[in-house]
């Protein structure tokens, strides 16, 4: 079986190339290294199942020979990176979306999109079920993510209905694990990037906003489970567990074992206020649940930063 992962070189891409080489797979690495990193998958240098390919998917992709599945993991997923790129997120979401479902079609293969909770955008709705249609700002800051997102979805249950491609749409919740990036303006890497500095942990708004944390083997189970479905509906993967921000602040600072203080800065522009899926469905189709615990996943990813030269 051959799989092409675009994005393949990012956080969630190489663990998912790392899971698929594991299964048995023969693995197409497609990345621009706009924000994926090499350092991400060289441990897989050698490997007679894995290729990369230097590449913007938004380009023509030629691939010869058969493949049995795309999974479409390319895009800038993090405010700082959405914000600086804002053009660029828009087009993966839309001709790299289009381009990836093409090499499906010719190559009649399986499609999986890694869709995201902002198609929720600040959710009215709560837990997030996937029948929930969102709250989202088209022409906010975040718009050019959450809607790069949205349009990607309907293009991959256009190309289901025009084409009989078999797709799959998985709406990723907050992950965090080894090979997240130092300082990409999400949570989890920021607040323990602020306490190895032993600086205060910078937490936007008055900290009672929720969120909830997969650990990246986790949702890469969840994923693989997914691919191997017959589920052609979005599906969200996440852990339902949820917590407010200055909780999850707390909680760092005590695992990382720092007396570092809290400070409050105002609340970004259309940020959501809670984010926690409603895993029913994975639970039902998919017989998935996380398990890592949030002690033992923050753990490795502390470890794993600490250790960063980024940080």
């Amino acid at each position: 079986m051959h799989a092409v992962v675009t994005g393949g070189a990012g956080f969630l891409g190489s663990h998912l190339c790392d899971r698929l080489l594991a299964e048995g797979y023969r693995v197409t690495c497609m990345d621009n290294l706009l924000t994926g990193s090499v350092h991400n998958i060289e441990h897989l240098a050698g490997n007679e199942n894995f290729r990369f390919i230097r590449q913007d998917v938004t380009e023509f992709i030629f691939l010869p020979g058969e493949v049995d599945i795309v999974f479409h993991f390319a895009s800038p997923a993090s405010p700082i990176d959405y914000i600086e790129y804002p053009i660029h997120t828009l087009k993966v979401g839309a001709m790299g979306t289009h381009k990836g479902l093409g090499l499906a079609l010719e190559k009649k293969a399986k499609f999986m999109l890694a869709s995201t909770s902002e198609v929720y955008g600040d959710p009215l709705v709560h837990p997030q079920p996937e029948a929930y249609w969102g709250n989202v700002n088209p022409i906010g800051p975040r718009g050019v993510y959450d809607e790069a997102k949205r349009f990607a979805e309907a293009m991959t249950m256009a190309y289901h209905r025009v084409h009989g491609i078999d797709t799959k749409i998985v709406r990723i919740f907050n992950t965090y694990g080894p090979r997240i990036r130092a300082h990409d303006g999400r949570v989890v890497p920021e607040f323990v990037c602020q306490a190895l500095a032993n600086k205060p942990l910078t937490v936007y708004g008055d900290g009672t906003q929720t969120r909830s944390f997969c650990y990246v083997s986790d949702l890469i189970e969840g994923i693989f489970r997914l691919s191997q479905s017959d589920v052609n509906k979005p599906v969200n993967i996440g852990n339902p567990h949820e917590m407010t921000v200055e909780e999850f602040a707390r909680t760092v600072i005590k695992l990382v074992g720092c007396p570092n203080e809290i400070v409050y800065k105002p609340l970004p522009v259309n940020d959501p206020k809670t984010r926690q899926p409603d895993i029913s469905l994975a639970k039902r189709l998919l017989r998935w649940e996380p398990k890592v615990s949030l002690e033992e996943g923050l753990g490795k990813t502390i470890d794993y930063l600490r250790a960063s030269p980024d940080r």
